[in-house]
């Protein structure tokens, strides 16, 4: 605003004295005709004095509109529709005030005079500085010009802190509003990434044969079960699968590492795990990642894939993250959740104080992080990959659903010297249902309670899609009250590993032709 009036006083200054010099003598001529008792000594001298100062004036203007416009373009030009109407009413109000001191009787040059110092008080008003004296020496009307120029760069500088205030309260605002919007299934919107096939068909056909009691896993390889976040304080996390397999006479193994770890540290101790498992038993390994556990296995394959290929026959991501997740970047992010109740801090005061944690296992499932992570490591395309993605269930009876957890022994109560086991139970789904709710209503995203199913399918992936409603925890942690018509966890990790060893072989016959 203040440039584009200062653009505008000074196109009038310049006028002004343009209208001005030709006529000169011509209105000094005029007066002594006239003889209407003016005189030499007081008129004529005052006008020859205005002329020079009136140049100077319009010379420091000059220059001050010129640095004005170039530091502060964007400030002067790209307003508001509101800004730009008011500036637009403003200029009309100057060419007006203008046009009505041009059209005044301009035979004498008291009015030519008077004009000039009426547009010069007003320039100084608007810039609050003390106005000018016409009759003062070229060197004190540029100390005042420079001075009217300072005060210009100031105002504008204040406005446009204002500005950035201001925009900065808007962006905030839309990032509260967006949330992760716009990264949830960023995987399938990038360039680059393979296409995944769907498998689930074939998974209920083996999960269907699984509960007539057909089972084909083979006990060539051995099953590493992968736990996610928090597995390190749930006792009963993957242990009836583990105590399923082995029933089947197969060899099963819980990954014993910090869950509250990063991904690359995991990664690390992944690949020793594995390594470990294979010199010790001469086997490859399948491995089924549950959650993070995924997205760790997931890491160390990419990161340690010149040792780990002819040791790893495949992977299984069940319910994992890969993409990342909206609870994770919503919790962390600048702007959102975390920043007006405090859950934040009081994550971390649970990650990092209570379970002594690594506050980057959770940054490291949100988008940002997961995005960084991709760009740099991706899984090889040759490698079987089998991803599982649910939905929960969101209805009212899910609200009185109890997962066990863990279970308390009471030895004084038992019987015949064994020791009673109560079960501990947790409304883990019910949790899971209110969050894959709220991220219905906030998203339109269906998820599992924790992660969406389209930030669970992992490209170049077998992946299967079950119908049936199934929350996060449900794949770990056995409900008191599931049918038992339907499979149970332990069939359910049975028939994706079956199936991730179809994969292979379809993979490796495909190879086989290549290379022929």
């Amino acid at each position: 605003m203040l440039t584009l009036f200062s653009i505008s006083i000074y196109k009038k200054l310049v006028s002004m004295v343009q209208d001005q010099s030709p006529q000169h003598e011509e209105s000094s001529s005029s007066l002594l005709a006239q003889g209407d008792g003016l005189t030499y000594d007081g008129l004529i001298p005052q006008i020859f004095s205005s002329v020079p100062a009136l140049n100077e004036a319009a010379s420091y203007l000059a220059q001050t509109t010129s640095y004005l416009t170039g530091c502060f373009s964007d400030y002067s030009v790209e307003h508001s529709p509101r800004d730009s109407g008011a500036s637009g009413i403003h200029d009309q109000e100057l060419v007006t005030f203008s046009s009505a001191e041009t059209e005044a009787p301009s035979s004498t040059e008291i009015s030519s005079n008077r004009s000039c110092l009426a547009i010069t008080e007003s320039f100084n008003t608007a810039t609050s500085m003390p106005p000018p004296r016409l009759d003062e020496d070229p060197g004190t009307s540029g100390r005042v010009s420079l001075q009217n120029a300072a005060a210009l760069v100031e105002s504008s500088h204040t406005g446009q802190s204002g500005i950035s205030i201001f925009k900065g309260l808007i962006d905030r605002a839309r990032r509260t509003v967006r949330g992760s919007a716009d990264d949830i299934g960023w995987l399938q919107r990038a360039p680059g990434m393979p296409p995944v096939e769907d498998g689930t068909e074939r998974f209920l056909e083996i999960l269907d044969s699984i509960k007539h009691g057909v089972h084909r896993l083979p006990n060539s390889m051995v099953y590493l079960l992968i736990p996610g976040l928090f597995s390190n304080h749930g006792p009963l996390y993957f242990v009836n699968t583990k105590v399923s397999f082995s029933k089947m006479g197969l060899t099963c193994h819980i990954a014993k590492i910090h869950s509250e770890a990063s991904v690359e540290k995991n990664a690390k101790e992944l690949k020793e795990y594995i390594e470990e498992i294979y010199w010790g038993s001469n086997k490859r390994v399948l491995l089924l990642g549950h959650s993070k556990g995924g997205v760790d296995a997931a890491a160390a394959l990419s990161l340690y894939w010149s040792d780990l290929k002819d040791k790893v026959a495949g992977l299984v991501l069940a319910q994992s993250p890969y993409g990342g997740t909206p609870i994770a970047s919503d919790l962390l992010r600048e702007g959102q959740l975390g920043d007006y109740v405090n859950v934040r801090k009081l994550t971390e005061i649970l990650i990092c104080k209570v379970i002594k944690g690594d506050m980057r296992a959770l940054e490291d499932l949100t988008y940002e992080r997961r995005r960084e992570f991709l760009k740099e490591h991706h899984l090889p395309e040759e490698f079987p990959l089998v991803s599982f993605h649910t939905e929960a269930g969101i209805s009212p009876a899910v609200l009185a659903t109890l997962s066990r957890v863990a279970h308390a022994e009471l030895p004084l109560v038992a019987p015949a010297g064994e020791p009673t086991k109560l079960p501990v139970v947790m409304p883990l789904g019910a949790a899971m249902a209110a969050c894959a709710q709220l991220m219905q209503i906030r998203y339109g995203e269906k998820s599992d309670g924790l992660v969406t199913c389209r930030d669970a399918e992992v490209p170049g992936s077998v992946v299967v899609r079950p119908k049936r409603k199934l929350d996060h925890a449900w794949m770990v942690y056995s409900s008191l009250n599931d049918d038992p018509t339907e499979g149970d966890a332990s069939q359910v990790c049975e028939a994706l590993l079956t199936l991730l060893v179809e994969v292979g072989h379809k993979k490796r016959h495909e190879q086989a032709r290549k290379d022929e």
